[in-house]
């Protein structure tokens, strides 16, 4: 077996089911698959080239995409993944998608899933699942998003708060350390990813508040995996240290929900705009 031919190691939801073929990743297919890749195609038209594109689907329920070449950061997180310049990089990469996305038509008619989706809605399809898992780096940079299938309608602030749950991260220390490089300052993080992204103002304001309500909705959508008895769920929160590591997070954020706001505010990214 070469490293064109195999398994590709990361996820959850499609651990050890995500092969590469060659210049082809085959993968178990979500139900929205035919909207999903209208929406990847449109991207590509509207000058998004950072994501896979869609070849089809087969008859046993898979789906066929490019692989994109590079490095994929898997848990616990490596150094050179959360790096400043990664994730000036990560909130680079988030805006094109959503500067692309901005142009293209949301399809009304399609079954979006709702796991990770924005409860306001929106008019431009988010990624919603921005982790380092799904994103593919070269030279240390973020150059792709991959696995959309969470992606749903929202708006692109909500978008930035799933993604900096993950980058930051938004999470208390004792629940970082088991994932993330020691050291990590989150407020300055989240800062970094904002500037990155050239969030305004107005939307820093709230980003705290969006990235609590944003950990509410992860929490539900475990909650109905374990419900379900899906084994992967089941594992992952009895090894993370169950629903107190949950609540010692929320708790965590309201606690420091003013610090998070000063760090965004006071930011060189919005010197000088008026």
């Amino acid at each position: 077996m070469t490293d064109r031919e195999g398994p590709l190691l990361g996820g959850m939801a499609n651990a050890r089911a995500v092969f590469r073929r060659g210049d082809l990743v085959e993968r178990p297919a979500s139900r929205h698959a035919r909207d999903l890749h209208a929406y990847l195609r449109a991207l590509k038209e509207h000058g998004f080239d950072a994501a896979p594109a869609p070849v089809g689907l087969t008859a046993d329920g898979r789906e066929r995409l490019t692989f994109i070449p590079g490095d994929v950061a898997l848990p616990p997180f490596p150094d050179w993944a959360m790096t400043s310049t990664a994730l000036a990089s990560v909130g680079r990469l988030l805006r094109r998608l959503h500067e692309a996305g901005a142009a293209v038509a949301v399809d009304t008619r399609a079954a979006w899933p709702t796991d990770l989706a924005d409860p306001e809605g929106g008019t431009l399809v988010c990624h919603n699942d921005v982790c380092p898992d799904n994103v593919v780096f070269r030279d240390g940079r973020a150059a792709a998003l991959i696995d959309f299938d969470l992606a749903a309608p929202g708006r692109a602030l909500w978008d930035i708060a799933m993604t900096a749950r993950y980058w930051a991260p938004m999470l208390d220390p004792d629940s970082a350390a088991a994932l993330y490089p020691a050291g990590l300052d989150p407020a300055a993080r989240l800062r970094i990813l904002a500037d990155g992204h050239g969030l305004p103002a107005k939307d820093r304001a709230v980003l705290p508040g969006v990235i609590e309500q944003a950990t509410e909705v992860c929490r539900a959508f475990v909650a109905r995996r374990v419900a379900d008895e899906d084994s992967v769920y089941v594992r992952a929160l009895a090894e993370r240290g169950g629903w107190e590591r949950w609540d010692r997070v929320q708790t965590w954020l309201a606690d420091h929900r003013r610090t998070f706001t000063a760090a965004l505010l006071d930011s060189p990214g919005l010197r000088g705009r008026g």
